[in-house]
């Protein structure tokens, strides 16, 4: 059995060594022996994910914070990959009570995590500068006390709450990386332009996710953009949906069953499940 401790520092050396790597995000513990059968390095949790195995919406509205970490443990718990999770936005204003969402994950397995600088309230959507960095510091000082190498991603969430700024969102990155962010994360970014702008103006290693980002972009043209990170957030979970729409709707208006040529094998299925550690 690998320990978090193990998890921890390979999670840190994937970013600090060269080149780019991607996290696939799983939503249960299913996917996540599925994505670690494929041989990726780091899974991603995914919030919207989730929230919809749930029924439910995305946000801190919706799904507890409670229910979040228990699919952390999950998650955690069905792989020995190492598990970056989102965290929201630590279901708290207060700094120090929002942080405490950090030692609540690594103690459900995980060994990085995510909190943003969304309030979860639509009439104010971002929180105020000053705030949102003292939000990240006091997540900073949470991680640094854990008893292994816990990795922060400092999230500007302008672009996906109607706020294109992206002037502003590099000055939020920046400091973040200042409070302590390992990692530096500015979802809703579509094109390389910015994406590059964003690279070129940290010092510290960025994520991209490419549920928002323009699709035609390869790994190949992040990687010269300088990105260390990719995840897809809830993409694949919206995929697996749509499959699962269009089977339903050919058996409905067509009587077409065609789609269950294009689904796993149990066998398959089977294996990958039996060669887990569980």
């Amino acid at each position: 059995m690998v320990t978090q401790a193990e998890k921890a520092r390979a999670f840190r050396a994937l970013h600090e060594r060269s080149g780019i790597f991607v996290m696939p995000n799983p939503w249960d513990a299913g996917t996540a022996k599925l994505f670690t059968s494929l041989g990726f390095e780091a899974l991603a949790t995914t919030s919207l994910g989730f929230a919809s195995t749930l029924g439910r919406v995305d946000g801190t509205l919706s799904v507890t914070r409670e229910e979040l970490i228990a699919n952390c443990r999950a998650i955690a718990s069905a792989t020995d990959l190492p598990i970056n999770a989102d965290l929201e936005n630590g279901y708290a204003d207060d700094p120090d009570e929002a942080a405490t969402i950090i030692s609540m994950a690594a103690e459900a397995g995980v060994v990085g995590g995510s909190i943003e600088d969304a309030t979860g309230n639509p009439a104010k959507p971002i929180y105020d500068f000053n705030l949102a960095v003292e939000r990240v510091a006091a997540a900073a000082r949470v991680a640094g006390a854990l008893p292994f190498p816990f990795t922060l991603t400092g999230r500007a969430e302008n672009y996906l709450h109607g706020r294109p700024d992206l002037d502003d969102t590099i000055r939020r990155l920046q400091a973040f990386a200042a409070a302590g962010a390992d990692v530096l994360y500015a979802p809703g970014l579509r094109d390389l332009a910015s994406i590059r702008e964003v690279v070129g103006a940290v010092g510290k290693p960025v994520n991209v996710v490419m549920s928002s980002a323009d699709p035609s972009i390869t790994v190949q043209q992040l990687a010269d953009a300088g990105v260390r990170r990719i995840s897809v957030g809830g993409a694949l979970a919206r995929l697996a949906f749509a499959a699962v729409r269009d089977a339903a709707v050919a058996m409905r208006d067509a009587g077409s069953f065609a789609w269950v040529g294009d689904t796993i094998p149990g066998k398959e299925l089977k294996g990958i499940f039996e060669r887990s550690r569980l």
